[in-house]
């Protein structure tokens, strides 16, 4: 085991939480946003399809570079690529103040 993944997964921990509730509880912005980022994911060279490079095993498709799942660092806003190729839109606080909004609006069109 990448000692260095080991410890990149508890510092990312509210991502890796994150991905896992928009996953579970899937919003149209973030099913969009996971969609441009896996096309973007898909033709990477450290895409892992087989999973040998996955923090958790049978997690695949996952990142080489970071060992995370894809269908969860995808889903997280305030995640962004190890290689730079696609970046965080929102900081966690910002993320939660958005989910809350669009929560309380039904629709999301009272953001300010």
């Amino acid at each position: 085991m990448d000692l260095r993944k080991f410890m990149g997964a508890f510092k990312n921990t509210p991502q890796i939480l994150e991905g896992i509730k928009n996953r579970v509880f899937k919003q149209e912005h973030i099913e969009a946003e996971a969609a441009l980022r896996w096309s973007v994911c898909k033709e990477c060279s450290f895409l892992d399809t087989k999973g040998s490079k996955c923090m958790v095993p049978g997690t695949q498709p996952c990142c080489a570079s970071c060992g995370c799942s894809l269908s969860l660092k995808t889903r997280s806003l305030s995640s962004e690529c190890p290689e730079g190729k696609w970046p965080a839109i929102l900081t966690e606080e910002e993320e939660d103040l958005l989910n809350q909004q669009i929560q309380q609006d039904g629709k999301g069109t009272n953001i300010e």
